[in-house]
C-alpha cells in the first residue's frame, strides 16, 4: 500500500520550522518528503490532501499505563482479570485514538496485561499504539502501590504493584517477569505522597534491591524504569544504570550533577498529571485541603528542577500516569499543554520531547517520532496549528488523519 499526503504543512518533530510540502509513504515507511509541490502520484497511491493542516509524527507516550481503568488503587485490587484485560484492550484503541502511536510501558497492574496486548496488537487483531511492555511496578513493603489492607489475604501484586522484600524476592519478580515476556522493568524507589507510607522524599528500596533487578535485567536484556522522586533515589537509580527516571521532583544539585553526567543515557519524565490535577482538586476525589497543598508543593518544587534540568542538556519528556480517576484515559494530551503552561516550554520543545524525544525512549531514534526519509510512517494531520495553540492536540476531532505503520487508522 502506498499513500502520497499532499498541500501539508509539514511539522517533522526535529525542531525545523514547519514547510509546506509532501509525504510519501511505502508500506510502513517514509519514502520522501517533498517541500512545495508534490511529484505525481504513483500508480495505485492514495491520495490525500492535507489541505493545509498540519502533517506531523504520531505523539509518543513516555510513561503509559494503559492497564489502569480510571479506578483508584484500591478498586483495582477488585477487578477480576477478565475484565480487566477487557478494558486495557478499550484503552489501547483510545491511546491510538488520541493520535499516540507508540507507548513505552510505565507499569501495568497485574502481571500480563501488558504482554498480551502488545502480541494482540502486533498480531492486528486489535487497535494500539506500539507497546514496550511492562509488568507490574516493584516495589517493596510499605513503598508506593503497597496498599493492602492488613487484615486482608496479602496478595503478590494487591494494587498495582508486585510487593518483594530483600533481593532474593526483588530477583525471583524479575525472573517471572522476564519469563512472562516483558520489555521492561519498573522499580519504585522512593516514596510518594500517594499510595506510600514513606513521604516522597524518602527511598525506601534498598542498593542491593535495586542491584537484585539490575542483575536480571542485564542477563535478559530489559531495560529499567524507575519511580523516583527523592534525590537519594535518583543518585540510586544512576549507581545501577536506570535508564528512564520518573519524576526527580526532590532532585539536589548533587542529583543534578549526576544527571547530568548521565544525560547521553538517561530520560526523565517528570508526570505532571497527577500532581498538577490534585494541586487543583478543592475536595474533589476526597483530595483534602492539607493533601491539596502538599501537592501544590511538590508542583513548585518541581517546576523548579524541571527548569534546572532544561539548562543542564538533560532530556525530559511529556507524559505519564493518565488512567486514574483524576488523570482518565483520553486526556493524555494535557501533558503537553502542562509543559508549555506550566513547565515553561516552547510549544516547539514540547513536540519535539513528545515526537522526536519519544523515538529515542522508544529505542528507535531516527525511526520514530520524526517525518524524514526512512522513518516509520506513524503520522497525524491536523487541522490547525499545535504550534500556536498545543491544546489542539487534546482534540481528537482535529486529528483528520491517524496513520500507524503506514496503515491507516482514522481518516476524514
Amino acid at each position: 500500500m502506498s499513500h502520497l499526503i499532499t498541500n501539508a504543512r509539514i511539522l517533522d518533530g526535529t525542531g525545523r520550522e514547519p514547510f509546506l510540502g509532501a509525504v510519501r509513504v511505502e508500506g510502513n515507511r517514509i519514502t520522501q518528503v517533498t517541500p512545495g509541490a508534490a511529484a505525481p502520484a504513483p500508480d495505485g497511491a492514495t491520495v490525500i490532501n492535507g489541505a493545509g493542516a498540519t502533517l506531523m509524527p504520531g505523539l509518543i507516550e513516555s510513561h503509559a499505563h494503559i492497564g489502569l481503568a480510571d479506578l483508584g488503587s484500591l478498586d483495582l485490587t477488585r477487578l477480576p482479570v477478565e475484565e480487566h484485560m477487557l478494558i486495557t484492550v478499550r484503552n489501547a484503541r483510545t491511546m491510538l485514538d488520541c493520535g499516540y502511536t507508540s507507548a513505552f510501558s510505565a507499569a501495568a497492574p497485574k502481571p500480563r496485561l501488558d504482554v498480551v496486548l502488545k502480541r494482540e496488537i502486533e498480531a492486528g487483531r486489535v487497535p494500539g499504539p506500539r507497546l514496550l511492555a511492562n509488568g507490574p511496578e516493584i516495589t517493596v513493603t510499605g513503598g508506593l502501590g503497597d496498599s493492602n489492607l492488613v487484615h486482608l489475604p496479602h496478595y503478590e501484586t494487591p494494587t498495582f504493584a508486585w510487593v518483594a522484600d530483600g533481593p532474593d524476592a526483588i530477583r525471583r519478580v524479575c525472573r517471572v517477569l522476564a519469563r512472562e515476556g516483558v520489555d521492561l522493568l519498573k522499580l519504585n524507589l522512593s516514596g510518594d505522597i500517594g499510595t506510600s507510607a514513606w513521604p516522597s522524599e524518602q527511598t525506601p528500596m534498598t542498593d542491593a534491591e535495586v542491584e537484585a533487578a539490575m542483575e536480571v535485567a542485564r542477563a535478559r536484556g530489559l531495560r529499567v524504569a524507575a519511580h523516583c522522586r527523592s534525590a537519594e533515589s535518583v543518585m540510586m537509580a544512576l549507581r545501577h544504570g536506570v535508564e528512564v527516571i520518573y519524576h526527580a521532583n526532590y532532585a539536589d544539585e548533587r542529583a543534578l550533577d549526576a544527571l547530568e553526567a548521565a544525560r547521553d543515557r538517561i530520560f526523565v519524565g517528570p508526570a505532571l498529571g497527577i500532581t498538577y490535577n490534585l494541586s487543583q482538586a478543592a475536595g474533589q476525589w476526597g483530595v483534602t485541603g492539607e493533601r491539596s497543598r502538599a501537592f501544590e508543593h511538590e508542583l513548585a518544587v518541581t517546576v523548579d528542577v524541571v527548569g534546572r534540568m532544561r539548562k543542564r542538556g538533560i532530556r525530559v519528556l511529556p507524559g505519564g500516569d493518565y488512567g486514574f480517576p483524576y488523570t482518565p484515559h483520553g486526556t493524555y494530551a494535557r501533558d503537553l499543554w502542562l509543559f508549555v503552561k506550566i513547565l515553561g516550554f516552547s510549544a516547539m520543545d514540547t513536540i519535539v520531547a513528545a515526537t522526536k524525544l519519544g523515538g529515542e525512549i522508544m529505542g528507535r531514534p531516527g525511526e520514530l517520532g520524526v517525518v524524514t526519509t526512512g522513518a516509520l510512517a506513524d503520522l497525524l494531520l491536523v487541522d490547525g496549528d499545535p504550534l500556536a495553540n498545543i491544546e489542539i492536540l487534546q482534540d481528537r476531532g482535529a486529528l483528520r488523519m491517524i496513520m500507524k505503520d503506514g496503515a491507516l487508522h482514522k481518516a476524514s
